[in-house]
C-alpha cells in the first residue's frame, strides 16, 4: 500500500508543470513608498529647518577641519624647513670661533 501511494506520488510529481518565479506587480514598489510616506507622521517646518542646519553645519566643520589638518602640516614643513636653515647657519658660526 505504501509502495504505491509513493508511486503516485511521484508520478503526478512528474506530471507537473515547471513553476516559474513570481514577479511583483506592475506598480507594486510605488504603492509600497506611496503607502509608508502616508503613513509618515506630518513633518513639522521647524524640525525640516532644524535638521537642514545640522546637515549643514556638520558639512562646514568637516570642511574647516580637512583645510585646518592641511594648513598645520603645511606650517609643519615650513617651520622643519627653517629649523634646519638656522641649525646651517648656527653651526657655521660656531665652526669660525
Amino acid at each position: 500500500m505504501k509502495s504505491d501511494n509513493i508511486d503516485r506520488l511521484l508520478r503526478s510529481a512528474a506530471q507537473g508543470r515547471e513553476e516559474h518565479p513570481a514577479a511583483m506587480p506592475f506598480g507594486f514598489d510605488t504603492r509600497v513608498v506611496a503607502l509608508w510616506r502616508a503613513a509618515l507622521p506630518p513633518g513639522n517646518g521647524v524640525m525640516q529647518l532644524l535638521r537642514r542646519v545640522a546637515v549643514l553645519s556638520t558639512a562646514v566643520i568637516v570642511v574647516s577641519t580637512v583645510a585646518a589638518v592641511r594648513e598645520g602640516n603645511r606650517s609643519r614643513e615650513i617651520r622643519e624647513s627653517l629649523t634646519n636653515e638656522f641649525a646651517i647657519a648656527d653651526s657655521a658660526i660656531q665652526d669660525e670661533f
